[in-house]
């Protein structure tokens, strides 16, 4: 599937039109294309390169996946590689699509592997800011990057909305243990994941920002972009250091319980031990004050409970119990 757009002096003039017909079209110097490429065959990015004089390493790296995000300088063109991400809501799994594009003079190619990244709002950005279209692909490029970047920061701030929940699970009265474990865990991965997508941008957008398919007339929405990459990156690694945080506090305030539940056992041992004490003594059958009387048995249980009260007491006072 294959999406074009023109644009004339920084007018839509044409889209839908057959990539056939492209190297016809650029023979008009004030012309623009875009073209979107879903899913292309290495024939179909032959057909392109040709028309256009892209690189085959460039043409080699859009076709095989998993590239790090990059902008690459060829003689005729630039070759930008991306991701676009996506939080799932209920599992909390972050989803990476990646895309790239070839970025020449006077056209714009983008290429995904499937249709998870949705051109549509890129499209938007576009038709949005008509006025900019005459910067051409600086244009073009700009709201490209600008969707995938508030994709970016999208993500993390709902990754962030997690985090702020986990933190008050971990200090709820009667805390599941093991699923906040689960949690900080599924959150710890989605932002490794994050990361590795949001760090490299940073020197995409600052090598666009130097090129000279980036006019000063378009130059202040990159800084914007740029800005929007740097707090992206920075809310990042915050959060890293956030859900560690939280695990260490969840250690530390389990080993905290503990130590409440030891002294609490410590005591009550303490307690029961005074009424073992005496009653196993007696047990030996000797004679002792009140032997077979029964103000005997009245004082030894008198002396029992006094002594565990005494104890109970004073364990309760250094909040042993």
């Amino acid at each position: 599937m294959s999406r074009t757009r023109l644009y004339r002096h920084g007018v839509l003039e044409a889209e839908g039109f057959p990539i056939g017909e492209l190297s016809g079209r650029l023979r008009d110097d004030d012309t623009t294309v875009w073209v979107d490429l879903c899913g292309p065959s290495q024939a179909d990015l032959a057909a392109i390169a040709d028309e256009l004089g892209l690189h085959e390493l460039a043409v080699e790296d859009a076709l095989h996946p998993h590239e790090r995000p990059k902008l690459d300088r060829y003689d005729t063109h630039c070759f930008l590689s991306a991701y676009a991400v996506r939080l799932d809501p209920d599992s909390g799994r972050l989803s990476t699509f990646e895309l790239s594009a070839f970025l020449t003079p006077r056209a714009l190619v983008t290429v995904r592997a499937d249709d998870r990244f949705d051109m549509a709002a890129v499209t938007a950005r576009w038709d949005e800011s008509r006025q900019l279209a005459g910067s051409g692909v600086g244009f073009l490029a700009h709201g490209l990057l600008d969707a995938v970047v508030d994709g970016h920061f999208e993500a993390v701030q709902a990754l962030d909305d997690r985090i702020e929940h986990l933190e008050d699970l971990v200090f709820a009265d009667h805390p599941d243990d093991r699923h906040v474990q689960r949690r900080a865990l599924a959150l710890r991965k989605s932002l490794v994941v994050l990361r590795r997508v949001v760090l490299p941008m940073r020197e995409v957008v600052n090598g666009l920002m130097r090129h000279d398919l980036v006019d000063d007339r378009i130059m202040p929405y990159y800084h914007d972009v740029y800005d929007h990459v740097l707090r992206a990156t920075e809310w990042t690694e915050s959060l890293r250091e956030t859900v560690a945080t939280i695990r260490e506090t969840q250690l530390g305030i389990q080993a905290n319980r503990l130590n409440s539940i030891m002294k609490k056992v410590t005591g009550w041992a303490a307690v029961i031990a005074v009424p073992t004490a005496i009653t196993g003594f007696y047990g030996q059958n000797v004679p002792y004050p009140g032997f077979e009387q029964p103000w005997g048995f009245w004082v030894s249980t008198a002396v029992i409970a006094v002594l565990s009260a005494g104890l109970y007491a004073l364990f309760k006072r250094r909040d042993w119990l």
